[in-house]
């Protein structure tokens, strides 16, 4: 597991100073537009009035990056640091491009709508820890500018959609919720579902002891969670990213990572071996199925896609297990 996972390696946004805040902003702006951009050329073709709604939303990101570079060379000259949002424990990471090309015009709105969200909140954030009144104006003005849009749905032409900006806050809300507990919780009982299967089913098959099954089972799984709670309690204090307590996120996370291991462990307090099995592996696949189900649900996933990549990978693990433990 690498050092970052644990927060290591990533600069915390309170030891950023003015200079460095500044640079941050200004990469942000870069790729909230070239994101934007890549939008409005996914969407020209079947959806050219909304196309051009995100180009209008790119260039608005671009001046706001003419913004930050005025004031930075002002301020401290034309060198301007380089540091990005992965290098900064509790910025949320944007959707890889590679993965938004079948996106629909729904779920990119959904997408601009958390984007828009947490860059309002950075910039809040940000506007607190400096004290030059030029550089906590433009951080205002700019919290202010995104924070301030008309309606997302409206400029896009939607329809079904929320009636106005206040219902449209509010589902930006609800998706920044789902991901400061739901997500926490997904990866949880992704990891703790899938990573415990090798250990106990090896230990199953080399020794046909359910007893002793059980324990490597509640070993693996404890294991497991306390490996993940404190993995995401320390990833991020919350304090940018607005995902709440780092403490309740690591147990969610925690919880659901022993959730995930323990359901296919118990089985093996049935004393008979082969029926310990069957009932384990049943288990393991209702465990994938409401795997798939949540990522559907919450993180417009197509079912058949989260089916698919998390039975393949269950699968995978499930089979390493039997043939390790049949050597």
């Amino acid at each position: 597991m690498s050092m970052a996972i644990f927060g290591f390696g990533k600069r915390a946004f309170s030891d950023l100073d003015e200079r460095e805040i500044l640079a941050l902003a200004i990469s942000a702006e870069e790729d909230d537009s070239r994101i934007y951009q890549a939008y409005a050329e996914m969407l020209r073709d079947r959806y050219p009035a909304s196309a051009a709604v995100f180009d209008e939303m790119s260039e608005e990101e671009n001046t706001h990056r003419r913004w930050l570079i005025d004031l930075h060379r002002e301020k401290f000259g034309e060198r301007i640091p380089l540091i990005r949002r992965e290098n900064v424990s509790g910025f949320f990471d944007r959707r890889p491009l590679w993965l938004t090309k079948h996106l629909s015009l729904e779920t990119i709105r959904k997408e601009a709508l958390v984007m828009e969200a947490t860059s309002r909140r950075f910039y809040l954030q940000a506007s607190k820890r400096t004290r030059d009144a030029a550089i906590r104006k433009l951080l205002g003005d700019l919290a202010a500018a995104e924070g301030g849009h008309l309606s997302l749905a409206h400029r896009l032409g939607l329809t079904h959609l929320p009636a106005d900006v206040k219902a449209e806050e509010n589902e930006a809300a609800h998706r920044l919720f789902v991901l400061q507990y739901i997500q926490p919780g997904l990866v949880g009982l992704m990891d703790g579902s899938v990573s415990t299967l090798a250990p106990l089913f090896a230990a199953a098959f080399a020794t046909h002891d359910t007893w002793q099954t059980f324990l490597v089972g509640i070993a693996a799984s404890i294991g497991a969670g306390i490996s993940m709670g404190f993995a995401e309690a320390l990833s991020d204090d919350g304090a940018l990213s607005g995902r709440g307590s780092p403490w309740i996120r690591g147990i969610t996370s925690g919880l659901m990572t022993m959730l995930g291991g323990l359901g296919h462990a118990l089985p093996y307090l049935i004393p008979h071996f082969g029926l310990a099995t069957g009932v384990a592996a049943v288990l393991v696949l209702a465990e994938l199925w409401v795997i798939s189900w949540i990522r559907w649900k919450y993180m417009d996933t197509p079912f058949l896609r989260a089916a698919f990549q998390i039975v393949v990978g269950g699968v995978l693990v499930f089979l390493t297990g039997i043939l390790i433990g049949s050597a």
